[in-house]
């Protein structure tokens, strides 16, 4: 579907994914050098392109994080019970290790994420950081090897808000991006379609004064795996326009400029001097010039409709009408069931970790025309857009 066509049939093929279901479970992967890489390399050389970004369904419901709602997020498990709930792509969030390889964690800082602090061994790595103009203190993976990240065991995030997910705390490892890679091939096979990837580059100006430049070593494993083609089926995404434009150099894959509060620069820009502000860029010049090298951006929700002083939707502003008469996709984020991530009226009875109207919020963003959404729910997202699609 191009630009401007926004056809009724892309939105009714949402109703077949949402009542999808898969049964079953993929070999575990191990990490994969010389042989194996040299096989994937003769796969990426040959395959057979695919149809393009624009051949989604629209709206496109992006698995945040995987399915993060339901279990530790970036796992085999998240990723794959995303799949198995109809999600038409799952996100990777890339940090590096100590020894260059790329692995999917939100962040680098892995104290919330993994179970590294009830390892002994690892105590004297804990340190103090400046990234990105915030301090932290805890592991971060640019102190690991990938041998030593492997030992440690993956964990829920937020246990408070999502106590049933502590149930699988443990149970899978931190993923490295390319088992990713060979685990959406083998997840292609199986289920007898492309695996969707929405890619990002986490802190690239950070890593890059560390030595541990990500859009390269991206970059060749896109090529490596025959997904660096503009029709491949995955998005490179990031915070920092100049990762998403030293990206595109690189490949040809669509990249997607993520966009956060009106009043934030990035990062990159706050290191360049450039005054800009996240407020600049969504007006028809700064739009104008994200689609003179990227083909999308994904802002948070907030830009689409921003809240009022209550926390209450208020009205859309014309961000989508304005991204669209550029040429570019929207894929905004993040859609959660939970109160606590909700707009206030939304929200249903005082538990903040209670489900309030998912679908009522979906509802109002959706109808917005936006050609995509994140969400660490991605079943409510596909009913909700299948509701959409009957009302069309």
């Amino acid at each position: 579907m191009t630009q401007g066509e926004r056809r009724t049939p892309a939105r009714r093929t949402v109703l077949g994914a949402a009542g999808a279901t898969v049964l079953g479970a993929s070999t575990a992967l191990a990490a994969g050098t010389g042989t194996a890489q040299a096989a994937a390399a003769d796969r990426g050389a040959d395959r057979t392109p695919g149809r393009g970004y624009r051949s989604l369904p629209v709206p496109t419901v992006i698995g945040h994080r995987g399915a993060s709602g339901y279990r530790p997020e970036h796992t085999l498990g998240s990723y794959r019970h995303a799949l198995d709930l109809g999600a038409h792509v799952v996100e990777q969030d890339l940090v590096p290790t100590r020894d260059g390889h790329l692995v999917c964690r939100h962040e680098n800082d892995i104290t919330g994420t993994t179970d590294v602090a009830d390892h002994p061994e690892f105590a004297s790595r804990k340190a103090t950081k400046t990234v990105d103009g915030v301090t932290l203190t805890g592991w971060f993976t640019e102190d690991f090897t990938l041998a030593e990240l492997k030992t440690l065991r993956a964990k829920e995030r937020i246990p408070v808000t999502r106590q049933e997910n502590t149930l699988y705390d443990g149970r899978w490892t931190v993923p490295t991006f390319e088992e990713v890679l060979r685990w959406a091939e083998d997840e292609g096979r199986r289920r007898g379609r492309e695996i969707w990837l929405h890619v990002e580059t986490k802190h690239p100006s950070y890593f890059r004064s560390l030595g541990l430049g990500l859009e390269e070593r991206l970059a060749k494993l896109l090529r490596r795996y025959g997904r660096h083609r503009a029709n491949s089926p995955v998005f490179l995404q990031s915070f920092e326009p100049s990762s998403i434009q030293r990206l595109a150099k690189l490949v040809d894959a669509p990249g997607v400029v993520l966009l956060s509060g009106p009043g934030s620069r990035p990062w990159d820009f706050a290191e360049a001097g450039d005054p800009r502000t996240v407020a600049d860029l969504v007006t028809p010049a700064g739009l104008r010039w994200i689609a003179s090298y990227a083909q999308g951006i994904g802002p948070t929700l907030d830009l689409v409709i921003p809240k009022d002083a209550s926390g209450r939707l208020g009205t859309p502003t014309t961000l989508v009408r304005d991204a669209h008469a550029e040429g570019l996709i929207l894929h905004p984020y993040t859609h959660r069931n939970e109160n606590t991530f909700l707009p206030a009226d939304f929200r249903k009875g005082t538990d903040p970790t209670a489900y309030g109207d998912s679908f009522g919020a979906l509802k109002r963003y959706l109808e917005t025309g936006i050609d995509g959404i994140f969400s660490d729910n991605p079943d409510t997202a596909l009913l909700a857009a299948a509701d959409l699609a009957a009302r069309d």
